[in-house]
């Protein structure tokens, strides 16, 4: 009895970690200019929004994302909604992409992970230039992009390696190239 005790209080902790660790990325709004890497950011959030939309059934929760990208939008200075719409089409995209997949494997789910930033960074530059007369520096902005793009590659197995280290078991559906 004390064993599935135990088992569910790490199957809770697990449950809990992308949610703590979204609104801590959010919260911290990490800089690398302090250590002298001006050319390097990547969006941590859109990594982990979109790999736990793909790879759980119940995600992160609709209205968690939607209260995330309410406080982005204030930390970061966007018009207010914004973050939440790109953050919940991020969300839409990968349950997409859940639903039609027969065989998952990492190399699709990376390539749909750039067509879905590549969409929702045009559809958000978008909304800011022409509505809001936002100004957008654009190199950054690119290097961004191609960052958040290698780095869920990189996530992907950090991730895995959590839900094999909490839940005790390999529950990754997915091949590397299939």
């Amino acid at each position: 009895m004390q064993r599935s005790d135990k088992r569910n209080i790490t199957e809770k902790i697990y449950r809990n970690i992308p949610i703590i660790l979204l609104f801590i990325s959010i919260l911290n709004e990490i800089d690398f200019n302090n250590l002298g890497l001006k050319y390097f950011s990547f969006n941590f959030s859109y990594i982990l929004i979109f790999y736990y939309s793909l790879k759980k059934e119940e995600g992160l929760g609709y209205v968690l994302i939607f209260t995330a990208g309410l406080f982005n939008d204030v930390i970061v200075g966007t018009p207010m909604g914004i973050s939440s719409l790109i953050y919940l089409l991020l969300c839409g995209s990968a349950a997409y992409l859940r639903n039609i997949t027969l065989r998952p494997s990492l190399i699709k789910d990376w390539i749909f992970f750039l067509i879905t930033l590549l969409i929702l960074n045009s559809l958000s530059f978008l909304i800011l230039i022409l509505i809001f007369n936002f100004e957008i520096n654009y190199l950054d902005q690119i290097i961004n992009i191609i960052f958040t793009f290698l780095f869920y590659f990189v996530f992907s197995f950090i991730f895995d390696f959590l839900g094999i280290f909490f839940l005790g078991k390999y529950y990754v559906k997915w091949k590397f190239w299939y």
